[in-house]
């Protein structure tokens, strides 16, 4: 006994004969004793994973400060508050607030993703403990138990199999294979994949058929699904794009204000006649001039309305900057089963003549509706073999047709329907008699009727099993000698295009009463059946859209080569090869970053080749999504830039470990998705290149006049006033900008790329300087005509806002003109803001109570005249060197280019 467990000790339990698997647990098929169970509960511990240490409160609030734009922001509020001005510093405050509260309801945790992957382990199990069978908590289990499985059962924990009778387990959710899987007990190779481990039965999945017996060999976070849980426990989360560019920017940013508060203060100090006092008060007005106090409000409500849109487009955003991560992505990584196909088989090709072409069946899904191209009435045998030897049932709920049974049996049934058979009314004129239930060890299933043609049998099986079991074959003329060289042909060649093959025989049997093996000889051939799961025919558009938008789509999944490729073909991915999980094995970091650049589809893969997989694209530099359904895919999901779940057919621990989660589980969701976020980008972009030239100006104005030695155009609560007034009434408009033309006919931006890139940043510097012109110019033409500084700084206000409002206008097109019928018009959001602004000044200029706060003057007529035609012209230069410097090019989008 020592000798076998010494010999067994090393080997995986996949490679072990059942007997040296209980050897080595030191248990029987009679299961373990209540006290040696206990002793080794106490030892192991219960059968569930452990909870996480959940982060506090407070460190989940300090958190959402971690942020310098939020503490730039803060000291906004600060530098207010100074000045006395306490409703804008309590404004200022709330904005820093709503944001916190925004990020903590957003904030993704990971110990939600490992409570749904406990929740996938049963509550009870069906065990012999003592010799008898009994009932007892899955928490209890412990390894040298004997688990009873039956249809419908969860399988309570990762078990090595002692005996099967037909039992099949459905384990999509594990290793992405779409068809219930056959078990058996004998030993597999000890480097088999993940989805060839036959005489195992993994903790999670479920049992789709027949019955089995196994003793359990791994309990909790031991089991293949609880070091999933621990891997995803592991994972860190990318920060997205957009927070590393908010950080950039927020950092340079931070580091320019500081650099000219610090510049005015010595100038005004050493240089300018200033006190401290004066000097002090001179470089807070620079701070509160440089400082966008609305921007970062402004960034979140336009992220939050992103979030509205997209659940319009059936994408539920669980995490705030997954909005506009989506808009940067180069890189789709998708899970192939239930994601790009349908995760329902169909029967796509029939094979009645080897030397015929075969039939085509169309239709989706489990839906009896479809066309057989083809003589149809030349496949009604095989039609009614596969209908009559067949347990499955379809039914019609209000999310389509269902099968309660194996999905190709249900496929089956489906393709009777096309032929115009009723399966319930041919069951009943069938009668079933008796049965052989598929086992593994035959290969085949095989069913006895009385029919209007007499007693038959009727089977369906591995092809190359049925076949040598069969002497004769179909044809148009009658039965004839079975050609086996040609069949194995059209076997082969079924196979090899990526189809599961079934083969279905029938002969009389008037002699019979009951089946037995003994009985399966002489068998007439009836054909051939290809199955394949399809895709989703909104999936291939989806496909072809990223392709014109430059992003690359790579398909990961649990399933075969031969299947992927086939998918990968209807799918229109440009497939050359494959790679498979077992090549991975040994693989550098460095080989695995240019394959995976390389390669489009990845079969056979693991989840830990999953999480690899998307850690190579994300060291090559790529923005990646990452889509699933499954279990083994959380974890890919969580490190991906943006993990994208399924929500109806997702298990809860890919919904939880994603960023966003799709309500209608269709990959044309996503590209409907990217499209938003880049949309979202763009506005972001057109809010920071709408702020910063209004801040710019504003200390620009403010720093000439400290350097000249003149008093100050607009002062800082006056400057205050601007800043947050038309930050929400103009700045938060392009928050609703909708997407301009092309916006998917553009390559992804280049990860990496900062939000001020030089063409950003020459924009900000030319309006910055054209604003502190135009407002020192007219301050200037006032004074010098005898107005007092009151009404100067009073029109210095308003032509800043006005000149605003204009600037909204060319601002609102990056990638074109803005002088079309369509941008001067606006939309309703620009109109409805210019009016709230409009307003505003108004209030500001002529109401009692804003005059004496901030000691304003009535406007002539002829000076708003004025104002009116600097903001004409701002806005015509500002098209004009656009057009000069894009060409008359930028008049229609600019064209895709090749994405590096």
């Amino acid at each position: 006994m020592t000798e076998e467990k010494d010999q067994a000790a090393g080997t995986p339990w996949h490679a072990l004969e059942g007997a040296q698997a209980l050897t080595r647990l030191d248990t029987t098929p009679a299961g373990l004793t209540a006290r040696e169970a206990g002793e080794r509960l106490a030892r192991h511990g219960p059968n569930r994973l452990p909870a996480p240490r959940p982060k506090s409160l407070l460190r989940r609030v300090w958190h959402q400060f971690d942020n310098l734009l939020i503490q730039v922001l803060l000291a906004a509020g600060l530098i207010t508050a100074v000045l006395g001005h306490w409703v804008d510093s309590g404004v200022i405050l709330a904005v820093v607030v709503i944001n916190a509260a925004i990020g903590l309801w957003q904030e993704g945790r990971a110990e939600n993703a490992l409570a749904a992957v406990r929740s996938l382990l049963s509550p009870e199990a069906s065990v012999r403990r003592d010799g008898r069978r009994g009932r007892v908590e899955a928490a209890g289990l412990v390894p040298g138990d004997i688990v009873l499985l039956e249809p419908g059962d969860r399988v309570p924990a990762d078990l090595r199999l002692i005996e099967t009778r037909g039992l099949k387990a459905q384990e999509a959710a594990l290793t992405g294979e779409s068809m219930a899987v056959d078990k058996n007990v004998s030993p597999v190779a000890a480097d088999a994949p993940l989805g060839d481990r036959r005489p195992l039965a993994f903790s999670g999945t479920l049992i789709a058929a027949g019955r089995g017996e196994g003793v359990v060999i791994a309990t909790g976070s031991a089991t293949e699904i609880g070091r999933i849980g621990t891997m995803l426990g592991t994972v860190e989360t990318s920060r997205t794009p957009l927070l590393q560019q908010i950080d950039r920017f927020a950092r340079r940013l931070t580091f320019v204000i500081l650099a000219v508060c610090a510049a005015v203060f010595l100038y005004a100090v050493q240089l300018g006649g200033y006190g401290a006092s004066a000097a002090f008060l001179a470089m807070v007005g620079t701070a509160v001039a440089a400082i966008p106090e609305g921007l970062p409000a402004v960034l979140t409500i336009t992220l939050a309305l992103g979030v509205q849109r997209m659940a319009g487009r059936r994408a539920i955003i669980r995490r705030l900057p997954a909005v506009e991560t989506l808009g940067a992505v180069t890189v789709i990584c998708t899970d192939k089963t239930g994601t790009l196909t349908m995760n329902e088989m169909v029967v796509r090709q029939i094979v009645i003549d080897p030397d015929a072409p075969p039939l085509s069946v169309g239709g989706a899904g489990y839906d009896p509706q479809g066309d057989i191209t083809g003589n149809s009435g030349a496949a009604l045998s095989l039609i009614m073999a596969g209908l009559l030897c067949n347990d499955a049932h379809l039914v019609r709920g209000e999310a389509g047709w269902t099968v309660n049974g194996d999905p190709m049996e249900g496929a089956l049934l489906a393709l009777a329907g096309k032929a115009g058979i009723d399966p319930e009314n041919a069951r009943r004129e069938h009668s079933r008699r008796h049965e052989i239930p598929f086992d593994a060890a035959y290969r085949y299933m095989a069913t006895l009727h009385d029919g209007p043609a007499g007693r038959t049998i009727q089977a369906k099986g591995a092809p190359d099993q049925l076949v040598s079991l069969c002497t004769r074959q179909a044809g148009p003329g009658g039965t004839a000698p079975i050609d086996r060289a040609a069949w194995s042909s059209r076997i082969e060649a079924l196979a090899s295009s990526g189809h599961r093959v079934l083969a279905f025989a029938s002969r009389q049997a008037a002699d019979l009463d009951r089946l037995s093996h003994d009985d399966m000889d002489g068998l007439t051939l009836l054909g051939l059946a290809g199955f394949i799961d399809p895709a989703r025919p909104e999936a291939i558009a989806a496909v072809a859209d990223c392709r014109r938008a430059g992003i690359k789509v790579k398909m990961i999944t649990g399933d075969h080569a031969l299947t992927a490729l086939a998918v990968a073909a209807e799918l229109g991915l440009d497939a050359h090869g494959v790679l498979t999980g077992h090549d991975f094995e040994g693989m550098d970091a460095a080989e695995l970053r240019r394959l995976a650049a390389d390669t489009t589809v990845f079969a056979r893969t693991a989840p830990e080749h999953k999480l690899r997989l998307v850690e190579a694209l994300l060291a090559g530099g790529h923005v990646v999504a990452m889509t699933g359904d499954g279990v083994n895919d959380a974890p890919a999901l969580k490190r991906a830039d943006v993990g994208v779940a399924m929500g109806i057919k997702g298990t809860d621990a890919a919904k939880e470990a994603a960023q966003v989660v799709l309500a209608d589980d269709n990959f044309a969701s996503i590209v409907a998705a990217i499209r938003e976020g880049r949309t979202i980008y763009d506005n972001i972009r057109k809010v920071i290149a709408w702020n910063l030239p209004t801040n710019g100006g504003e200390a620009l104005v403010v720093i000439l006049a400290i350097l000249i030695g003149l008093p100050l155009p607009i002062t800082p609560i006056q400057i205050l006033w601007i800043n947050m007034v038309t930050a929400v009434a103009l700045g938060l408009t392009l928050a609703f900008e909708p997407a301009e033309p092309g916006v998917m006919d553009r390559p992804p931006r280049r990860p990496g790329a900062s939000l001020l890139d030089g063409e950003m940043i020459w924009r900000v510097a030319l309006v910055s300087v054209l604003f502190g012109a135009a407002v020192f110019g007219l301050a200037g033409w006032v004074t010098a005509r005898g107005e007092t500084l009151a009404y100067a700084r009073t029109l210095s206000v308003n032509l800043l806002v006005v000149l605003e409002i204009f600037y909204l206008f060319s601002v609102r097109y990056l990638h074109m003109t803005s002088i079309t019928p369509k941008g001067v018009l606006g939309t309703r959001a620009v109109l409805f803001g210019i009016v709230v602004a409009v307003i505003a000044q108004a209030l500001f200029t002529y109401a009692s109570p804003l005059q004496a706060v901030f000691d304003t003057r009535p406007v002539h007529l002829r000076d708003g005249a004025v104002i009116l035609g600097l903001g004409v012209a701002l806005l015509l230069l500002l098209e004009a060197e656009k057009l000069l410097r894009r060409g008359w090019a930028g008049r229609v989008p600019r064209q895709p280019q090749a994405h590096g």
